[in-house]
């Protein structure tokens, strides 16, 4: 009886951790890797502005995603956007804020 009640709440331990910590921790571990490909390509203000395909960030389509490993740097470019830590010109290309990572955790990338 005892070891069903520590099998139960051991599940839905686990089962609190990867609905809600594991994507998490994905996102926030893939959001440097973002920021160092703007300031690889120099995509730090207007000028220097890059398209999603130019940047490689685009989300690959179903039948590629199906057979690799799942790349998280789309999901974390849109959390960047969001939070406006990402900027979009008028013509949809995308740079990165230095101002608002100024205020991040990232900024000593």
């Amino acid at each position: 009886m005892l070891y069903d009640i520590l099998f139960w709440v051991g599940m839905a331990i686990a089962f609190i951790l990867v609905v809600f910590f594991v994507p998490q921790w994905i996102l926030v571990r893939n959001i440097p890797k973002v920021i160092r490909i703007f300031r690889k390509f120099n995509a730090v203000n207007p000028k220097t502005a890059l398209t999603i395909e130019e940047l490689g960030l685009k989300p690959k389509p179903m039948l590629e995603r199906m057979f690799r490993r799942r790349d998280h740097k789309p999901r974390a470019l849109q959390f960047m956007l969001r939070t406006a830590m990402v900027e979009v010109t008028e013509d949809g290309k995308l740079y990165l804020d230095e101002e608002k990572i100024s205020q991040t955790r990232w900024y000593n990338l």
